[in-house]
């Protein structure tokens, strides 16, 4: 969409500027749409963390569902401050913010050395607080590390990013990590089904139904589930009509030095993951991060934590990378959009009922949506690692290793479970492992005495109106 403004200070004259894609308002209709898609494909890994931390604290039901309803809330609110920022705050692209797999092996353990219970609570809530603190302050410095992120960093950790989610996807479409029906034929055939559903929809329907395939796909998956007995609302007649999620309302927070200490090392890899998805984004919509937007972007991940143990009664909020991948198939880059996941977010934080009926989503098709998401993030990576030089420099030992290091936990989780604490915390994301390692090794082979070699670190924006070399394919907990 094309803006008119005048030139010049005597106003002769006009040029015109065309407005950047992650700028455009859509018309409201659409907006909704597409941003309920969002929501829906990330829905269960915003509830998955409290149902877990929450059960292994041994909650009541009502105090369950009142830490579901605080993490939909908080995760709203982070989505809207990233999305539409304020000054020195929020990246302004179109990211969900969501509660965060990496916290929860750190949030289990500090509960559990409280106590549980409540006490468990106010313990981990206490240890959010600062360490989401420390991480605001921080942020300004950890951006600074770009230099450290050229391409061949970050294509190898937006791939490892999308083989990490994968197993995730598999694991839903076989029914869910623990379920009694897991693997058998129903299950999977339901999430095969829901696949095929979205793969007839790229290819027969034009426009904007291509355009919410994902969400088409879920609804249309779902209905096929129903008429098969596998779609369970019995729980959504427990769920409160409305509940306003009110500072401490489990308690006060309590502070350990061990457990800020914990928290904050999460709150390191957090950042560092955050990183990357906002470079990821940044890739796909065709506007590329710089240091600033990184900062920005790290400071709303922070602020948003600290808020949601200080007060909002959550846990720590990350970057989706699963959204990331979802901006690219679709290629609605409108951070407007996300916005609007963000205020749906906050709607099913403070109408829990309603918030039950999208958990009722079978898990199988929410597998099957996710192969695609997932798979198209893992391509996203392999197409920036193919523009990179690999001639005269040892790229190639780069990529290979730092996705090796990123494929340890996900081929076999408990292989770090003999190393200390906080190294799991660090290398049980494969993610922050492929990070890691990727850093280390681009500084070893291209930074130390070998300045001259070391890629590009940005790539300059297209000019308005051209497509993205990433912005086709795609790229989150």
């Amino acid at each position: 969409m094309a803006l008119s403004r005048k030139s010049g200070a005597s106003g002769a004259g006009t040029a015109t500027a065309e407005r950047h894609p992650v700028d455009e308002v859509l018309k409201p209709g659409p907006m909704v749409v597409y941003g309920l898609q969002h929501v829906m494909s990330m829905y269960a890994g915003v509830v998955a963390v409290p149902l877990i931390v929450g059960t292994a604290l041994k909650l009541s039901f009502s105090d369950l569902s009142y830490l579901l309803a605080a993490a939909l809330l908080i995760s709203g609110l982070a989505t809207l401050l990233q999305t539409l920022g304020v000054k020195w705050i929020g990246a302004k692209l179109p990211i969900v913010q969501g509660t965060s797999f990496a916290a929860v092996g750190s949030m289990l353990a500090i509960g559990a050395s409280a106590g549980g219970g409540v006490g468990g609570l106010q313990a981990i809530f206490g240890a959010i607080l600062v360490a989401g603190l420390i991480g605001f302050v921080a942020s300004g410095i950890f951006s600074r590390l770009l230099k450290f992120f050229p391409p061949v960093v970050t294509g190898s950790v937006i791939t490892v990013i999308g083989v990490s989610l994968l197993p995730v996807a598999m694991r839903w479409a076989a029914g869910g990590a623990g379920s009694p029906t897991f693997g058998e034929m129903g299950n999977i055939g339901l999430a095969a089904a829901t696949l095929l559903i979205i793969l007839l929809i790229y290819r027969f329907l034009p426009g904007f139904f291509s355009r919410v395939a994902i969400l088409m796909g879920l609804v249309l998956g779902t209905v096929v589930a129903a008429l098969f007995g596998k779609v369970d609302f019995s729980r959504v007649g427990e769920a409160q009509w409305f509940a306003v999620s009110t500072p401490f309302h489990f308690g006060a927070p309590t502070f350990s030095v061990a457990a800020i200490v914990s928290m904050t090392i999460v709150m390191l890899v957090i950042m560092t993951e955050t990183t990357a998805d906002l470079l990821a984004i940044g890739e796909v919509v065709g506007r590329p991060a710089d240091q600033r937007t990184v900062a920005n972007g790290l400071r709303a991940d922070c602020i948003a934590t600290a808020a949601s143990g200080g007060l909002l009664n959550g846990f720590p909020v990350s970057a989706f990378a699963q959204n990331v991948g979802l901006v690219a198939l679709t290629g609605i880059r409108s951070r407007f959009v996300v916005a609007v996941s963000g205020v749906i977010l906050l709607l099913l934080g403070l109408f829990p009922k309603i918030g039950a009926i999208v958990a009722a989503l079978p898990l199988p098709v929410l597998g099957g949506a996710g192969l695609a998401l997932f798979g198209s993030v893992a391509a996203s990576g392999i197409r920036s690692l193919s523009v990179i030089k690999y001639e005269g420099n040892q790229n190639l030992v780069i990529v290979g290793l730092s996705v090796a290091m990123g494929l340890v936990p996900i081929a076999i989780p408990d292989f770090y479970e003999h190393f200390p604490t906080w190294f799991q915390t660090i290398f049980d994301s494969g993610i922050s492992a492929a990070a890691v390692t990727a850093v280390l090794l681009n500084i070893l082979f291209n930074v130390l005495g070998r300045k001259d070699d070391v890629a590009p670190i940005f790539v300059e924006a297209p000019p308005p109106g051209t497509a993205h070399a990433t912005t086709e394919i795609r790229h989150q907990h």
